[in-house]
């Protein structure tokens, strides 16, 4: 692509947009990034296309979204204007000015009840708000321009407020922490992910695209993980039913996303979510407690 790329980064501000700034600067002299949060409203169609035509970006990637699934339950008609109202803004846009759309979306499109691996060929059937507005957010996307890229990814941790952070908070107070043994999927660091969409970004392909890492893990093996690499003690953990954790929000239990797209094109390879876990920790200094 051409070295005078243009990107607009919506949502720049949330921890996956920053991983996605972080891995631009490494290349600075290829990309002109053009990036917006609460300052341009992608609810608002009038905002968001002023913003396309006068800024004319060659690539727009979606990283805005209402992602508490809790708050998505309590108000359906905000998490549907943020995710779907808010996706279909946003491609609209793109496709007026001719812009590749690269629309974030999540594992919770999918039931979760099967136990085999879903690769992006798989029927969705998502059971809460939050998964339900995420798929609408893809289906208008993918109707509205012909360039898109929908890039599904789970149990995203970053630099924000997310299940790991929350874990090495909750460990500090030394009481018992109960993490649910049933749900199982794979971790995946915006580091992995934003190399991936980076890589997706820069080739011609198009469509819907997942990018989790590989292997899978229970959450409460995960938090055992996180715990024992970064020298906290793991024996705070309890496994409990996720049903006695939810407080009602029915994440789905088993989605383990296989990158199919990913491994048919051979345009990235993500790493085992172990691997990226390590990484991620050693990066920040965050490893065996240093």
């Amino acid at each position: 692509m051409s070295r005078s790329l243009r990107i607009w980064i919506t949502g720049a501000n949330g921890q996956l947009g920053r991983a996605i700034l972080r891995q631009m600067k490494c290349q600075e002299e290829l990309y002109n990034v053009l990036t917006t949060d609460m300052d341009v409203d992608i609810t608002n169609m009038d905002q968001v296309s002023r913003y396309a035509s006068t800024t004319r970006p060659n690539v727009i990637i979606n990283c805005a979204g209402m992602t508490d699934v809790a708050a998505c339950e309590k108000d359906m008609v905000m998490a549907y204007k943020v995710n779907a109202l808010g996706a279909r803004n946003v491609s609209a846009a793109a496709h007026m000015v001719d812009a590749k759309i690269i629309q974030m979306s999540t594992d919770d499109v999918f039931a979760g009840d099967r136990r085999d691996k879903l690769t992006e060929f798989d029927v969705t059937l998502p059971n809460t708000v939050y998964g339900k507005s995420k798929l609408a957010g893809e289906t208008m996307v993918r109707e509205l321009n012909p360039k898109h890229l929908v890039i599904r990814s789970a149990w995203m941790y970053g630099d924000g407020n997310n299940f790991m952070s929350q874990l090495l908070e909750k460990v500090k107070s030394g009481k018992e922490i109960r993490v649910a043994y049933d749900q199982v999927s794979t971790p995946t660091s915006t580091d992995a992910l934003a190399r991936g969409i980076l890589c997706l970004m820069e080739s011609k392909e198009y469509g819907v695209y997942h990018a989790s890492c590989e292997g899978s893990c229970s959450r409460y093996d995960f938090a055992k993980k996180v715990l024992e690499l970064t020298g906290n003690d793991a024996t705070l953990l309890k496994p409990a039913l996720a049903e006695e954790l939810s407080g009602g929000n029915r994440r789905p239990k088993y989605t383990i996303l296989e990158n199919l797209m990913m491994k048919m094109t051979e345009i990235y390879k993500m790493p085992l979510w172990e691997d990226d876990l390590e990484e991620y920790l050693e990066v920040r200094g965050m490893k065996n407690g240093r």
